[in-house]
């Protein structure tokens, strides 16, 4: 989890109902999961995020490039580890 506010949701303070997966999809889930690229959300937010996914999908590039960054990777690498891992680049 991107968080250590875990009971409630990171985007609007109500109790925590679900984790929302940032990048998704089938086979993305599962590296989600392996990454930490979730996060606490409530029923409404979530809803919002499946909507509008592109928001939570480069939200969740930039945390796992903010990782391989303090990993010691340039901004550049970690951008290219992101794009092979996930497929793509959403920045």
């Amino acid at each position: 989890m991107i968080t250590n506010y875990t009971e409630v949701c990171i985007f609007c303070y109500q109790p925590k109902q679900d984790v929302h997966h940032l990048v998704f999809g089938r086979a993305n889930r599962r590296l989600a999961d392996e990454d930490d690229l979730t996060v606490p959300v409530c029923r409404e937010c979530h809803d919002l995020l499946h909507k509008h996914d592109k928001i939570s999908k480069v939200i969740g590039q930039l945390a796992y490039e903010r990782n391989k960054c303090a990993e010691g990777y340039s901004v550049d690498a970690a951008r290219e580890s992101f794009r092979l891992r996930y497929g793509k680049s959403y920045l």
